[in-house]
């Protein structure tokens, strides 16, 4: 499943992104290194590229919170219903 925010393998390797950096916000870490290493790593230069990319990683954060709360409470519905 590949999302707008979700870079190929190509392009991974190519920016040499590490292997747990490889999430749902690939995509936006690309441009953001690329800026960080232009400016020096001076952090309010890439301050819009790392607001993109850590809005990104919060969304997939609660979007993952709200999977395992669903999941969580199946499993309780489903022990309740074998009592």
């Amino acid at each position: 499943m590949t999302s707008s925010t979700t870079a190929s393998q190509a392009e991974l390797e190519s920016a040499r992104i590490p292997l747990g950096w490889r999430d749902q916000c690939s995509a936006l870490l690309i441009p953001l290194n690329v800026c960080r290493h232009k400016e020096l790593y001076m952090p309010w230069k890439c301050e819009d590229e790392r607001h993109g990319y850590e809005k990104c990683q919060y969304d997939d954060y609660m979007r993952r919170m709200k999977q395992l709360s669903r999941q969580k409470k199946a499993a309780a519905e489903a022990a309740a219903e074998e009592e």
